[in-house]
């Protein structure tokens, strides 16, 4: 049994170089609370509903969910899989708490007093802590890039659509008024460098899964 096909998807990252870049420029340029007000207020019913089902993607349930519908694929059932999978999902996110609670920064609604501008939806969670950074965003860039990572080579142009829903959780946490752009920069930051920093060492270190 061999390792599953891996690759550094340009399809993913090449867009996630531009996103680091143009998220950085925004922040010098703009700030956290001029992009929130942008994103925040700039709502409809249809965004409503797309980012209220957009932000799940980030979900640990989620996540784990596909992943280990993933182990019954037939390339996929191996130790080499079912650790990086793991490492990909728990280790971004286990750094993301940490930085959490030692930070404790203010979420939108207790930064702003919840002031009534904010746009909300009914029955959605009021979060007040923990903003710094997004762990939606984190464990959604850790997982769309190890998904990335792993498309065969017919398929490595479908790492563009991976990005977009990374990115679009990104985006539902501002619209949802539980983070920053910081917090969700930070986030895809951690979630995408800790991912690619597993998977080379899962393939430095292969010989330890896939013994002759």
């Amino acid at each position: 049994m061999s390792k599953p096909y891996t690759s550094y998807n340009p399809w993913f990252l090449l867009p996630f170089v531009i996103w680091v870049i143009a998220g950085a420029v925004l922040l010098f340029s703009a700030g956290d609370v001029a992009i929130f007000r942008f994103i925040n207020q700039h709502h409809s019913p249809f965004l409503d509903i797309m980012m209220y089902y957009s932000t799940m993607l980030g979900e640990g349930m989620f996540i784990a969910l596909v992943l280990l519908v993933l182990l019954g694929k037939s390339g996929l059932r191996n130790w080499w899989y079912f650790t990086a999978a793991l490492l990909s999902a728990v280790l971004p996110s286990l750094i993301t708490q940490l930085i959490k609670r030692s930070m404790d920064a203010p979420r939108p609604l207790k930064f702003f007093g919840e002031v009534d501008w904010i746009h909300l939806l009914p029955h959605w969670p009021r979060h007040m802590e923990h903003s710094f950074p997004s762990g939606h965003t984190c464990g959604a860039f850790a997982f769309f890039t190890f998904l990335a990572i792993l498309l065969p080579p017919r398929y490595r142009s479908w790492g563009i659509i991976l990005f977009v829903l990374a990115a679009l959780v990104a985006y539902s946490r501002i619209y949802l008024a539980v983070h920053f752009m910081r917090d969700v920069y930070v986030g895809s930051l951690l979630g995408t460098g800790f991912t690619l920093l597993v998977i080379a060492l899962m393939n430095r270190y292969q010989k330890l899964f896939f013994k002759k």
